[in-house]
């Protein structure tokens, strides 16, 4: 029966961690949810512990005199901020570096926030691969240097293909063929748990020179219309000549009876 006590209280313990996810350059601000008295609570110690149970400040308070310590101050030097009233606890400006476990602690009573600190992500970047035929082309959308993201093609809103990076930090890139006179609409989307990034491809302007004018027929027909004027062309200039020629034997012919 004990055993089984402990086990509820851990339980309870690990349900009562808060989430709070952020990206990296925001504010933060965790709330704590107690109502101070005033003629209880007219002399406070308040406490917050950042991750790895390192302490991070402390607040003595007499009434509404403050004194605040400061422990880490190289990590979180000026982004700290508490509320007397509440014992609230905003951090601006926040980094990855700060991403953790913290907990308030005053008396008997204490909250716990497990803090995710989100890169700002880079826009994928959509390059020309190869030729694959006269007919399609190879693209590749790339992205450096991202840790616990997936990178996508989307045709329309349809998943084609998909990559992902857990929590080390890797160059990413994703090959997609599509044909020249291709009209969908694809994009190359990057994303973590927190938010995304999309950059959409222009088929007419990154496979332009590989684009052929026009069809195997349509080419069959050129050739064959060049080569029936090129014929039409010479014959004319034969019949020209020849008939420059036999007007030029006349002339001789008429000149030579005057004679």
């Amino acid at each position: 029966m004990y055993h089984m006590f402990i086990f509820f209280c851990l339980l309870h313990l690990a349900d009562g961690v808060k989430r709070v996810s952020v990206m990296e350059g925001d504010s933060v601000t965790l709330h704590i949810n107690h109502t101070f008295n005033d003629r209880r609570d007219y002399l406070r110690f308040l406490e917050w512990v950042g991750p790895q149970d390192t302490p991070i400040l402390t607040l003595f308070l007499v009434g509404e005199e403050a004194d605040i310590i400061y422990f880490d101050d190289e990590i979180f030097r000026d982004r700290l901020q508490i509320d007397n009233q509440t014992g609230s606890l905003t951090i601006s400006n926040i980094r990855t570096k700060h991403s953790g476990l913290y907990k308030f602690q005053f008396r008997f009573f204490s909250e716990s926030f497990n803090v995710t600190v989100y890169a700002c992500l880079p826009h994928p970047t959509i390059t020309r691969y190869s030729s694959s035929s006269s007919s399609s082309c190879s693209v590749l959308c790339s992205v450096l240097n991202v840790s616990a993201v997936s990178l996508s093609w989307y045709k329309g809103n349809s998943l084609l293909s998909s990559i992902s990076v857990s929590d080390l930090s890797f160059s990413l890139s994703l090959h997609l063929e599509v044909e020249h006179q291709d009209k969908n609409t694809y994009s190359c989307v990057l994303n973590n748990s927190f938010t995304n990034r999309t950059e959409h491809l222009d088929i007419t302007q990154l496979c332009q020179d590989l684009i052929p004018c026009c069809g195997f027929t349509e080419v069959v027909i050129r050739l064959v219309v060049s080569a029936v004027v090129g014929v039409a062309t010479v014959t004319m200039v034969v019949y020209d000549i020849i008939s420059i020629r036999a007007e030029e034997k006349n002339r001789r012919t008429s000149r030579s009876v005057i004679e």
